[in-house]
């Protein structure tokens, strides 16, 4: 893993696309948070912006700021990066995030990172809805919910029927030894998919095959 920038004035960070989730945690200073969850998931950041994100209640493609990815032709492609503005030609940041690999391989990947005062999370037994709070997705032992902010919003978020509160970070890596892909019946489920053991993903429309032939 490598951290290649890490700019908390301007709230960013830039990672290898090898880097895991926990370490970028590690790597952060406090009240800085990334677009995921403090949690384990197989694989990398790279995967992470290939599936287009997990858990998060709000675009994920918006806090992913540029993508240095391989083609599948073997181009090396720069899209976006820490300064986005006055950026010419077809922006390609927003297409490789949940790509689920057909655009090629995440090398290096830009974060905006969230400013929070305080930060909690909280497993209930209730159903998977959407919510105040800035994650939240299913497991086998309840509904999870992470927010960070101001601390009256964060207890506002997490004030939920039979809350309780979870001080270490879930590891769901060995839940998925094939990769995490999608399907019904798998183990995590949030907002958008049921997350299964195995590399399934969604068919891409035609136009996006024809986009990826071109790069």
């Amino acid at each position: 893993m490598t951290i290649l920038d890490l700019s908390p004035g301007d709230q960013t960070v830039t990672v290898s696309g090898d880097t895991t989730l926990p370490e970028v945690f590690a790597a952060l200073p406090a009240g800085l948070y990334p677009p995921f969850p403090r949690v384990n998931l197989p694989g990398t950041v790279g995967d992470l912006i290939l599936r287009g994100g997990f858990g998060q209640t709000f675009p994920f493609a918006s806090d992913i700021l540029g993508v240095t990815f391989r083609a599948p032709s073997g181009r090396v492609i720069r899209a976006g990066g820490r300064t986005v503005k006055n950026v010419q030609g077809y922006d390609l940041t927003r297409p490789f995030v949940g790509s689920f690999g057909l655009l090629g391989e995440a090398l290096e990947v830009t974060l905006r990172l969230r400013p929070g005062l305080s930060a909690g999370h909280v497993v209930h037994p209730g159903p998977l809805v959407p919510t105040a709070a800035r994650f939240t997705w299913a497991a086998p032992d309840g509904t999870h919910v992470v927010h960070f902010g101001h601390e009256r919003e964060v207890r506002t978020a997490l004030d939920l029927p039979g809350a309780v509160p979870v001080t270490t970070p879930p590891d769901y890596a060995p839940l998925f030894p094939q990769g995490m892909g999608v399907g019904e019946g798998g183990p995590l489920r949030d907002l958008r998919f049921g997350w299964q053991d195995g590399a399934a993903h969604p068919t891409p429309p035609t136009l996006f095959r024809t986009l990826a032939a071109s790069l």
